[in-house]
């Protein structure tokens, strides 16, 4: 994985949805190996409960920039400390289906037990990008939303996790920036579109 491209890419922006939110990609080295730290959404939230996603929100008031709602959201749901975050640069922009346009950080954080917001916070896992890499772990889903028209949906399966929906979506964008891997063209399933299962 060769974060320098992140750094050196020019993200796309997207200006005109009706509100800011920003994620934390954290990369950690576990073991002499390249991870991904997700946490895993509580069950009791109204939006997208039980979902792996990274550490972020909505943007608020007091946030000056979009970075700093990322390092405010991570020091919230998992405790992680500004000072501990090397940025690594920007992904693009994502929309999802509540109307956020999603600024991704990939950001280095060291390798530490963190505190989980149990309000917000079920779980914090750190899955290997090896496994994100393993064709046999990935499939896809087409959708053709009313909203969005004809979507594919990434879902990644590791270590007894699913990672899908908009965190998905940032992981393809990770992965096909700083690897060789490729998101397969072949579709794995056709489902009528449930929006409510969507992000």
């Amino acid at each position: 994985m060769d974060l320098g491209r992140v750094t050196d890419s020019v993200p796309r922006p997207v200006t005109d949805e009706d509100r800011d939110a920003a994620v934390l990609v954290p990369v950690v080295v576990r073991e002499g190996e390249l991870g991904l730290l997700f946490t895993k959404r509580a069950d009791h939230l109204g939006e997208h409960p039980g979902q792996m996603s990274f550490p972020g929100g909505g943007r608020e008031p007091g946030d000056a920039t979009l970075w700093e709602t990322a390092l405010r959201e991570a020091r919230e749901e998992i405790g992680l400390r500004p000072e501990e975050v090397e940025g690594v640069g920007r992904l693009d922009d994502i929309r999802t289906v509540t109307n956020y346009a999603v600024t991704p950080f990939v950001a280095k954080i060291p390798d530490r037990r963190y505190d989980p917001d149990e309000r917000e916070v079920a779980e914090i896992a750190v899955l290997p990008v090896s496994a994100f890499l393993d064709a046999a772990n990935y499939e896809t889903e087409h959708r053709d939303h009313p909203n969005y028209g004809e979507i594919v949906i990434h879902f990644f399966h590791v270590d007894g996790y699913t990672v899908w929906g908009a965190t998905g979506r940032i992981v393809v964008q990770l992965l096909e920036l700083t690897t060789d891997w490729r998101a397969p063209e072949r579709i794995d399933r056709f489902v009528d579109t449930d929006p409510d299962l969507d992000d």
